[in-house]
């Protein structure tokens, strides 16, 4: 097998197994050296022995099992060959829009579990294609709304998972009566949305990456503003119309034509010319997001958050701290699960992680920023242990409430609450002279009330340096030296730390702005700065003065009064904008500095505001984008702050 057979199979295996394409395939892809060959050796060689081993030893049966309302859902499961009378395994499920294949009996998949360790173990696994995908019958809704049942009759995904389990404890032979499930990205929707009015046999979830909120805060949207790069590419791919259910795959990635993504976005223009230029009105959901620029009951109906109730099943919620796709929806999904389930096991996990890392990845390095270990190995046995407890009476985990990775120091610390209980809130001020300081302004201490720059559409600042029309899973811990040295992003940082500062829980930008346009975007990002001289082992990278992102959120300020009523801004007048970020847990080590940028544009990860006030930014013309001055004011009485919560120093 040559090396590019050998890297395609590999692919097809990593992809299938993260069950998501918003997964990337890894970082060997494009590599060409001695080590890299080598490490492309080893892992095919690992992914050809796992995939014996399910051959060998599991035996795979395809169903179609009936929901409430008449419809079928296709469903893949495999059981252990030593399966006997007298032996019984628990489930282990998982329910996605990508397809169970490959199909037919004889066709199997490369890996069942997240680890090899699953396989070995035993398990019946089960996978289903949810409704409306490839085999399974029904239409498909992206995201699909929680809905109050009025007949026997209504579905959403809730029930179509409680019929799943129903069905399955009554026909699958050899199981123990106990139900796992778990799932990735799009598929740790679909593990949250069926631990609503659980099924008394689902005993143990763990929703990793769970899209929560596709407007506010995952995926498609960051606080109202638009992911151009990602729906772009995602929508003109995946679930577009399917009459009847097959197994043929006709969803083809997008061809951009170049591998210059910003260029091709710059080129697109106004979000209007994406039908026309391209879609032709062939991609509906791309449509519908276009008819709702808004919060509004279409957006807030397909917010799982408020539905997470009665939930009888121990839970594990996963995320990465570095997930440009999913940080919001684990933070969140934990959040309101532990709010509306009082008592049950709600646990906690975040690492340095991507999309997906701790289980697709070593998860010891992310764009600029390196954790000196492989932190997914820490996570792996322990997410095992949590099914095996819960599924096959092994030994209880020794979890936490959360456990999380502190970035920086670059250790696990564990906490019986989230946010930690003993966090001080301190505002973390912007001063002339691009100075930051806890210290809030006065009237002497500043001589100049605001910076400036100009916000220009046909040149907004690139998110990331990388050259490609696929979103980015590295920028999030970049260096920004490239962002900071722009006339239209503007720096504050603070002196040179004399002691560790940590910063624990979430976010809030606090700002006070004008423009002499009607609309803006305001993206502020956290970032780490290295001493500027530093000791570099022989062979590696100098990283004196770096400027490590460490949080990143933008924000469309049309939005600063309700999500649901945007709401123009009057030139040159200001106006406060605050919104949330979400939550980090980082230690500013002694000798860095801490960074705060402030910039209008982040693209084309977020689409360009046009600066001039359109009640549908999707509906805008090119004509409509303009030029806009935009001031940061600090001073007393108008003072832009940072608003952060701080840990105690472990020797306080």
């Amino acid at each position: 097998m040559n090396k590019a057979s050998r890297l395609s199979w590999i692919i097809a295996g990593v992809v299938m197994s993260a069950a998501s394409p918003l997964i990337q395939a890894g970082t060997i892809v494009g590599k060409s050296d001695q080590s890299s060959e080598q490490a492309l050796d080893e892992r095919s060689e690992q992914i050809k022995l796992r995939s014996d081993y399910v051959r060998k030893n599991y035996s795979k049966f395809e169903y179609r099992i009936p929901m409430r309302d008449g419809k079928h859902l296709f469903t893949a499961v495999y059981i252990p060959n030593d399966a006997s009378a007298s032996k019984r395994y628990p489930m282990l499920m998982q329910r996605t829009p990508y397809s169970v294949g490959p199909y037919g009996s004889s066709q199997y998949k490369r890996f069942l579990g997240a680890t090899a360790d699953y396989e070995k173990e035993g398990f019946i696994f089960v996978f289903q294609d949810v409704r409306g995908t490839t085999m399974s019958e029904g239409d498909y809704v992206n995201m699909r709304p929680q809905i109050d049942k009025k007949s026997k009759t209504d579905f959403d995904e809730s029930t179509d998972t409680y019929d799943t389990i129903d069905w399955l404890i009554k026909n699958i032979p050899n199981n123990n009566g106990k139900i796992g499930q778990w799932g990735i990205s799009y598929p740790g929707f679909y593990t949250s949305a069926g631990a609503i009015d659980s099924h008394p046999a689902l005993k143990a979830i763990s929703p990793q990456a769970p899209i929560a909120d596709w407007f506010r805060g995952d995926d498609m949207h960051r606080n109202g503003a638009f992911n151009l790069q990602m729906a772009f590419g995602f929508f003109s791919g995946f679930a577009k119309p399917r009459p009847v259910p097959t197994d043929a795959d006709k969803d083809k990635p997008f061809d951009y034509g170049t591998p210059d993504g910003y260029q091709f976005f710059i080129d697109l223009g106004a979000l209007s010319n994406a039908n026309p230029k391209y879609f032709k009105n062939a991609i509906p959901y791309w449509n519908e997001i276009a008819q709702h620029p808004n919060y509004d009951s279409y957006w807030q109906s397909h917010n799982l958050l408020p539905h997470l109730k009665n939930i009888k099943a121990a839970v594990l919620t996963v995320g990465g701290w570095y997930d440009t796709e999913d940080l919001y929806g684990p933070l969140q999904t934990y959040k309101a699960i532990e709010k509306l389930n009082p008592g049950i096991s709600n646990t906690l996990v975040i690492g340095p992680w991507t999309h997906g890392g701790w289980t697709r990845s070593d998860g010891d390095k992310v764009g600029d920023a390196n954790f000196g270990f492989k932190t997914a190995m820490s996570y792996q046995p322990v997410e095992f242990a949590f099914f095996k407890y819960h599924l096959k009476g092994g030994d209880k985990p020794n979890l936490p409430e959360a456990w999380m990775f502190e970035t920086g120091a670059n250790r696990w610390r564990g906490f019986d609450a989230w946010p930690p209980k003993n966090v001080a809130p301190k505002s973390l001020y912007f001063h002339a002279n691009g100075k930051l300081d806890f210290s809030a302004p006065d009237d002497k201490s500043d001589n100049a009330a605001f910076d400036e720059y100009i916000s220009d559409p046909a040149k907004p600042v690139p998110y990331t340096t990388e050259i490609s029309t696929r979103w980015s899973s590295q920028y999030v811990a970049a260096d920004q030296r490239f962002a900071s040295r722009r006339p239209d992003v503007v720096s504050y940082q603070t002196e040179i730390l004399e002691r560790d500062v940590t910063l624990a829980g979430p976010l809030t930008a606090d700002l006070f702005v004008s423009t002499t346009g009607t609309d803006a975007d305001f993206v502020v990002k956290l970032i780490d700065v290295n001493p500027a001289e530093m000791t570099t082992p022989e062979g590696e990278i100098n990283r004196g003065a770096q400027q490590t992102l460490v949080r990143g959120e933008p924000f469309r300020a049309r939005f600063r009064e309700s999500f649901s009523s945007p709401k123009p801004f009057v030139p040159d007048q200001v106006t406060k904008v605050n919104f949330s970020i979400n939550d980090v847990l980082h230690t500013f080590q002694r000798g860095h500095r801490i960074m705060v940028q402030i910039q209008s544009s982040w693209f084309p990860f977020i689409d360009r505001n046009p600066q001039t006030y359109v009640p549908n930014i999707f509906d805008a013309k090119d004509s409509d984008f303009i030029k806009a001055t935009h001031k940061i004011y600090h001073i007393k009485g108008q003072a832009s702050a940072l608003q952060v919560q701080v840990l105690p120093a472990l020797d306080d």
